[in-house]
This record gives structure tokens, C-alpha cells and sequence, in this order.
């Protein structure tokens, strides 16, 4: 077996210059808090979902320098030979806590807290934005996405149109978000996820007619197969699925057109030919707005790719890495619109007697302080995710983070569940302590 491919050079190269710089001046080795935040929410977004946690801590224990990797950095002259050395050693040995996998996060929420020297921490920055804001943009998009389909099924079939690896991150995201299936094969075997997928228009377009197609996808997969029937006219298809399958045709898949007034004419048709337990899929350029106009009309299940994989408008999470702590001492940086806010903090997501939930971030004032005390009702979000440098045993598995994004939804009031902007669902205070 072999060892699992490095992530070291998946980051910046100003990471090394600042480490380099770091290590002559001395200040390589201060204590630091960095910490994971959002300034806003995209536009129209009134949550946030954090997705690619498990997929960051695999980065993290596989961030190692290794002979392959220096000499890479030697070859193009990153670093000088005293950043060389102490790359050959590097261990991540600092502390790492963080929203869960599921969780919702809102502006200025933690979500991730990363404790160890500057030299150590530092060099994720790159590898950990690059993995929240990419999974948690889809997380977000498959999130609102699941919620317009109201229960009925949802397909992920991105593949086609994302790079081969992000495909499969897409996958495991919109899993999470509550989909039900996805066409990646490559997720599927990783992650568990199911599978599902039956045939193209070439399949179709491959045969000389189209009952011949019909007929011989029946013949290998059943009659409880999907087939797709707007290859030519739909009327016509429709009618030649369920001569060839029977009344028992699993479902019918329309790819293109007006999917909601085909979908309303394929009931029509599919019960007045006996077809009444046959499916209706849909396809082709789907987002949350249009599944969600589609609720009224016969349709069982949703098949989503394009605006699935590039976030439905919004391909970042927009999360950011700032060093918030030295040496126990808050720092925090004042740019004009790109402010942070120094000291380490802990997050409670509080809850009122009214029922009524708000995001409470809390200063801890200093390294080793307690965090605030939690009401009955209330808790703390973050939770421990590397001690000493070593990932937190029998963390929750994606089914388990399937359902905290399940019970999270159901806790938000039904006004930020909508698919038009305003405030975020829940709001952000800070608080000192």
C-alpha cells in the first residue's frame, strides 16, 4: 500500500516566504491563533453550510514534506536551505477545533480555530480555504436545493461539468445537503453514496429507432428502468416506453423543454396508458428557483449538475484565515472593508425563551481562558477536531453529519429558509467575557 500523496504543495508561495522570513527573524515559533470566518453571506443567502471538514483533516495529516516535495522547492528556488531543513521535519502539532460537517455558519462565526506556532499554522492557510470555501459554496447551493425539492428525490450529476476531482467532492457534499444519489461512480466507491444513472440520448441516437433503444435497455436492466424519452418527439416516446416496458416502467426522464408543462402532460399520458407508479424525472439546467417553481407540477424526482458544482451563483464561501492571537495578546487587522476581530472566541448558538435562536461569538480574553457558560437550551458549536497534532478519534461519519444538517435546517425560522434575500437567518453577536 502506498503512502497517501502529500498535500504540501497545495499552497502559496508566500506561506514559505512568510516562514522563511519567520524563522530568521525569530518569531517563527510564537504561539498564534488563526482563526476561519466569513465577512458576509453571498448575496441572497440568509445561511451557510460547512462542508469538506473530514476532507481538511485528511490534508492536514498528509501536509508533509517529503524528498519529492523539496526538491521541488529547491529546484524553483522557494526557500533557502535553513526553510529546507525545518520543512523535513514539519508536524502539525497544534490544536484545531471547528464547526462540524452539516453545521450552518453565519457572518462572523468560527468555524474554524486553529492554535499552534506561526510557523505551523501559517502553512495551511492555502490547503484549508481551498477545501472549506470550495465544499461549503456546494454544501450551501445543495442545501437550498434539497430544501425547494420538499422531500421528493435529488440527483447529483455534476460530473461533466467540474474538474474530475472537485466531481467527487461535489458529490459527497450534496449527499450531505440531502440528495439522494449521485452519478459518480468514484463517490460512490469512496464514500458510500449511492449511485444511479441509466442511459443518454446517444444510447437512443446508437440504435435505429427508438423502441429498439427502449427495448434493449429493458432487456438489461428491467422494467423498473428510466427511460429517457424527449430524444425525439416526447408525445411519441412515452408512448413507445410503456409498450415496451409495460404499465411497470419504473419512470420517464425529460432532459430539455418546459419540464414543468411536459411533466404536467407525461401524468396525463403515463396514467392514461395504465402507467399510474411511473416516476417522472427531471433534468436539464435545474437550481434551486426552478425546482422550487416546479413544486406544484407531477414530478418525483430532480436531476442537478451545472448549477450544482459551481454553487448556484456562488462558487466561494467567501471564508477567510486571519491570525487573531500572539502570544495570548488579540491582533486584528483594519483595512478598510476587510476588517477582523482579534482574540480567540467561542461560539454558542443560543436559544430564548421565545424559541427564537441567535449565533453568540464570545471573547475569551487571553490563551487558557474558559469559554462562557451554556444555558439549558444553549450549545457550544465548535467542537475538537486535532489534539496535539493528531485528528480527534471517532469524529461523526457523513451520515451523521447528514442528519445534524437535517435538524439544523428544521431549527431555523421558516422566514430564513426562503429562497429570497434578507437578513441572515440567525443573527451574530459578539460579546466580551
Amino acid at each position: 500500500m502506498t503512502d497517501p500523496a502529500s498535500t504540501a504543495l497545495r499552497t502559496d508561495h508566500y506561506e514559505l516566504t512568510m516562514l522563511s522570513s519567520a524563522l530568521r527573524d525569530g518569531t517563527a515559533q510564537r504561539d498564534c491563533v488563526f482563526e476561519v470566518f466569513t465577512r458576509n453571506l453571498p448575496d441572497g443567502r440568509r445561511y451557510g453550510v460547512v462542508g469538506g471538514v473530514e476532507r481538511l483533516l485528511d490534508a492536514v495529516e498528509n501536509f508533509r514534506f517529503d524528498q519529492r516535495t523539496l526538491e521541488v522547492l529547491e529546484r524553483d528556488r522557494v526557500c533557502d536551505e535553513r526553510t529546507l531543513d525545518w520543512l523535513r521535519e514539519y508536524r502539525f502539532t497544534g490544536d484545531v477545533d471547528g464547526y462540524p460537517e452539516g453545521e450552518l455558519y453565519f457572518p462572523g462565526s468560527p468555524v474554524l480555530t486553529v492554535r499552534g506556532t506561526f510557523a505551523e499554522a501559517v502553512l495551511l492557510e492555502t490547503v484549508i480555504l481551498s477545501i472549506l470555501n470550495h465544499d461549503s459554496a456546494v454544501a450551501a447551493a445543495a442545501t437550498r436545493m434539497s430544501s425547494a425539492a420538499n422531500g421528493r428525490r435529488i440527483i447529483e450529476m455534476g460530473s461533466r461539468r467540474t474538474h474530475e476531482d472537485s466531481a467527487v467532492s461535489c458529490a459527497r457534499v450534496s449527499y450531505l445537503a440531502g440528495f439522494t444519489a449521485t452519478s459518480n461512480l468514484e463517490a460512490g466507491a469512496r464514500y458510500g453514496i449511492p449511485t444511479a444513472g441509466t442511459s443518454a440520448h446517444s444510447f437512443t441516437l446508437l440504435h435505429d429507432s427508438e423502441r429498439e433503444a427502449f427495448q434493449a435497455q429493458v432487456d438489461a436492466l428491467g422494467a423498473g428502468t428510466t427511460l429517457l424519452v424527449d430524444t425525439y418527439d416526447i408525445t411519441e416516446g412515452i408512448r413507445t416506453a410503456v409498450e415496451v416496458a409495460g404499465p411497470e416502467l419504473g419512470a420517464v426522464r425529460i432532459d430539455s423543454g418546459d419540464v414543468g408543462v411536459l411533466a404536467r402532460q407525461a401524468r396525463e399520458q403515463l396514467d392514461s396508458l395504465g402507467a399510474t407508479g411511473t416516476r417522472i424525472v427531471v433534468s436539464g439546467d435545474l437550481d434551486e428557483f426552478a425546482i422550487a417553481s416546479l413544486r406544484a407540477e407531477p414530478v418525483d424526482v430532480y436531476g442537478v449538475g451545472t448549477s450544482l458544482v459551481v454553487g448556484s451563483g456562488a462558487p466561494t464561501a467567501g471564508m477567510v484565515y486571519k491570525l487573531a492571537e500572539v502570544d495570548g495578546r488579540p491582533v486584528a487587522k483594519r483595512s478598510s472593508h476587510k476588517e477582523s476581530r482579534g482574540g480567540s472566541k467561542a461560539a454558542l448558538r443560543r436559544h430564548k425563551p421565545t424559541g427564537t435562536a441567535l449565533e453568540e461569538v464570545v471573547y475569551r480574553n487571553g490563551a487558557g481562558a474558559e469559554p462562557p457558560a451554556a444555558g439549558p437550551h444553549d450549545r457550544f458549536v465548535q467542537t475538537p477536531l486535532i489534539r496535539g497534532g493528531r485528528r480527534v478519534e471517532n469524529l461523526p461519519g457523513l451520515e451523521d453529519n447528514r442528519q445534524r444538517l437535517r435538524h439544523a435546517l428544521v431549527s431555523l425560522p421558516w422566514e430564513g429558509l426562503k429562497l429570497s434575500s434578507g437578513e441572515p437567518a440567525i443573527p451574530t453577536v459578539f460579546e466580551n467575557h
